[in-house]
């Protein structure tokens, strides 16, 4: 999986490179990132890259022709080492709230270019004329692309085969299933006077498996219903499911 990331702050991207699960799917070659400054394709001395915007407010703009540049190199980049171009994809809070599934339709096209904005906005010509799709991690703000960016590229990364030491955790996740994950125990059975339940220290795999898809919808009925109508929608609740959803 290659990543092409457009950022002004392309330092802050060693989070994701040089640490943890995705440090080590860089270092082992799983996934590429790749870091694009805007700056580095701007023909003035200060290397501007936004003004002001046009009909006034606050603000400034980021401008077409630095982001445009950038793309093109990029796309240079993919011919001479015979890569096809996956979408371009702008960080934006008007965008379609990122998930699961989005994740995996990522990882299936096995390249994607990702726009950090900075600043109050991006200069929409840019948009109109390269962007094909735009994401958002949810209904807030923050000060750039950089950090949704990473959150995204985290997520795909993690289902790449072979990134996670066991490959059944991807698929254990919460959100994999369309439900939130069970609970979890480890050592020691008893802290603090709280046992591990009886039925995860028997060893009986049959009952472990009926106690962790139980707790799963419980958890999920309780702290996201809104879940359970888009599992059931989507045919993903069998009838002992919904047996079990009519006790609780």
């Amino acid at each position: 999986m290659r990543f092409d990331v457009v950022t002004l702050f392309p330092e802050m991207f060693s989070a994701l490179t040089q640490w943890g699960i995705t440090g080590r799917a860089c270092e082992q070659g799983l996934t590429s990132v790749n870091l694009w400054n805007p700056r580095d394709y701007c023909s003035d001395p200060r290397k501007t890259v936004d003004d002001r915007a046009y009909g006034g407010g606050p603000g400034m703009v980021m401008m077409a022709k630095p982001l445009e540049d950038t793309i093109a190199a990029i796309k240079d980049g993919h011919q001479s080492q015979n890569v096809v171009s996956g979408p371009i994809c702008l960080l934006a809070p008007q965008g379609e709230i990122f998930s699961q599934k989005i994740a995996k339709e990522i990882l299936q096209h096995g390249n994607i270019t990702f726009i950090c904005g900075r600043y109050e906005a991006v200069d929409q010509r840019f948009i109109d004329r390269n962007v094909d799709l735009q994401l958002s991690m949810g209904d807030f703000v923050v000060s750039g692309g950089e950090l949704p960016a990473m959150t995204m590229m985290d997520a795909v990364i993690r289902l790449i085969p072979g990134v996670l030491g066991d490959s059944e955790s991807a698929v254990q996740d919460s959100f994999i299933n369309g439900l939130l994950d069970h609970p979890h125990y480890t050592r020691p059975e008893i802290y603090e006077n709280l046992s591990v339940p009886d039925v995860l220290l028997g060893g009986h795999h049959a009952k472990i498996a009926d106690w962790r898809r139980q707790k799963s919808l419980e958890l999920t009925l309780r702290l996201r219903p809104d879940l359970i109508k888009s599992a059931r929608a989507n045919g993903l609740l069998s009838k002992e499911d919904e047996q079990f959803l009519r006790t609780l």
